[in-house]
């Protein structure tokens, strides 16, 4: 019997994650959440009903629903919100496409999306509320954090570690052996080379920083 599940976004990223939640057969979709424009409570998207906001959770999880999936690309919003959701009895749901390659010893967080052509090798960690995009992949013995994305074609080699709530941008590459602190930016199309402090802008090729925790 698949348990039932409610999709907290409905932008963009939300149609990745119904896509891979409908290609298994773990979970039923109830419908969606939407905090951010109410007057879109009783519409679809992606051919699911949007229930409503946040205000929703208490009788969702009461009628049985026990499930909830945090959708959308804000990092420390997933974070927080996923909290909220844990408050009210919810489960983290992952969603990892049948396509995606995952080491039988790699461990995925609640709440993480792992995209199409993912692959990710032994050992490696992901934590909670991660997004591993499109055709990312991530090495042996990489330690990714909770709520951090690494965005499609971005490539990690062995012993990475990307901190709480970072972002490797879209096609980047990372050396072995390098740390990117938390709340911390990565442009896309950046080679990483060097370790990259928490709550910085980088980017480049070597990523230089252009932002720097001192600076603001």
């Amino acid at each position: 019997m698949r348990k039932k599940l409610v999709i907290w976004g409905a932008s963009g990223h939300a149609r990745v994650v119904i896509d891979i939640i409908q290609l298994g057969s773990t979970y039923e979709i109830v419908g969606m959440l939407d905090d951010v424009n109410s007057s879109r409570a009783g519409s679809e998207f992606a051919g699911h009903r949007i229930i409503g906001g946040r205000e929703q959770l208490a009788r969702l999880r009461a009628s049985g629903v026990n499930a909830c999936i945090l959708a959308f690309g804000d990092c420390f919003a997933r974070l927080q919100l996923g909290e909220i959701a844990c408050q009210h009895g919810f489960s983290l749901a992952r969603a990892i496409h049948p396509r995606a390659i995952v080491a039988g010893d790699a461990t995925i967080g609640g709440g993480s999306v792992i995209a199409a052509g993912v692959v990710i090798n032994p050992v490696a960690q992901i934590g909670e509320n991660v997004i591993v995009n499109t055709c990312a992949s991530v090495d042996h013995d990489c330690v990714i954090d909770d709520g951090a994305h690494i965005a499609p074609g971005a490539h990690l080699a062995a012993r990475v570690h990307v901190g709480r709530g970072s972002w490797v941008g879209i096609g980047s590459v990372v050396k072995e052996g390098t740390r990117i602190g938390k709340a911390t930016v990565i442009g896309a199309g950046s080679l990483v080379l060097n370790d990259i402090p928490d709550d910085a802008l980088a980017y480049g090729s070597p990523a230089r920083l252009v932002r720097s925790p001192s600076h603001g």
